[in-house]
């Protein structure tokens, strides 16, 4: 049976031991594989592998010249005859289709697959796991090693010069709104982080993206103006029902960004200008029925 030997690096972490090395990915192609709950409900544990996911890993990586420096986690099988030289710093395995069972990664190694670029891999694997000790290190890498937030990344997407249009559009509407101190959402707004009783920009984006139609070539200032107005007219009907601090619920903030368009339909008919008097009229049915107890019960129905 075929042998592959590579340079590796023995790590100690407390009672923890594994090695670091990288591979080439297609090494890492032909000697790795998963096992989901779908395919083995008593075995398996990892989710089913998201294909479109792969595709965009390998279009990043041949296209772009990208660069994804994480290491994939990998558990030794026995089949591999895993081996490790202390002498020559190496370590050995069974050139098998089954030499490896990835903890994290999955869609990292089927992307690197697809690419018809070859690269090194930074990987780290564990040797002489269990099937709970690897389903258990499975769980901790998901829920203790958990990603960056999406709040972060699209706060800091404009660093890294990768918003689209859209994308830029809506993050000068957010900071306006943050930074304004005339805005309806001043100091309720936390762009990089979830915060309770605060709004982040995913779930601003989230309500108002969709309101590109209405605004169609408007520049975010005045988008801002316009918006700003009506949130206010909201904010005043809402302090006079003593619900005021439920603007900045998710649910409640994307529901009344909902009606937007209908509202700004009316004042468009009826009045000269985006005026928060003219939106306040424009809403005095809908403010004067409000039943806070029946709205919170009506906006938990709306999907977030």
């Amino acid at each position: 049976m075929t042998k592959l030997s590579f340079a590796a690096v023995l790590i100690t972490q407390g009672r923890h031991r594994f090695y670091s090395l990288t591979l080439p990915s297609a090494v890492l192609a032909k000697t790795c594989f998963v096992t989901t709950r779908y395919d083995d409900p008593n075995e398996g544990f990892q989710r089913t592998l998201d294909k479109e996911k792969a595709q965009k890993i390998a279009d990043y990586i041949d296209k772009e010249g990208g660069t994804i420096p994480t290491a994939i986690i990998l558990s030794a099988q026995i089949e591999s005859s895993f081996l490790y030289n202390s002498k020559n710093k190496t370590i050995e395995f069974n050139d098998i289709r089954k030499a490896f069972l990835i903890l994290d990664g999955q869609h990292r190694v089927y992307g690197f697959s697809l690419a018809t670029t070859d690269v090194r891999i930074p990987v780290i694997i564990y040797n002489g796991l269990s099937r709970r000790d690897e389903t258990r290190l499975f769980i901790d890498i998901n829920t203790k090693q958990r990603p960056v937030p999406n709040e972060l990344l699209l706060d800091i997407k404009a660093l890294a010069e990768y918003e689209n249009e859209s994308e830029s559009y809506l993050r000068i509407i957010y900071d306006l709104f943050k930074d304004d101190p005339s805005s309806a959402l001043h100091g309720k707004l936390s762009s990089a982080e979830k915060a309770k009783d605060k709004i982040t920009r995913v779930t601003f984006n989230a309500a108002v993206k969709p309101l590109a139609i209405v605004f169609g070539e408007k520049e975010a200032s005045e988008v801002f103006e316009i918006l700003n107005a009506y949130l206010k007219a909201i904010y005043i009907g809402f302090k006079q029902k003593s619900i005021e601090s439920r603007l900045v619920n998710p649910y409640v903030f994307r529901a009344i960004i909902s009606i937007f368009p209908d509202t700004a339909g009316k004042v468009k008919d009826r009045y000269s200008d985006y005026s928060m008097d003219n939106f306040y009229h424009s809403l005095t049915y809908f403010l004067k029925t409000l039943v806070p107890p029946k709205f919170q019960r009506n906006i938990k129905g709306i999907k977030s």
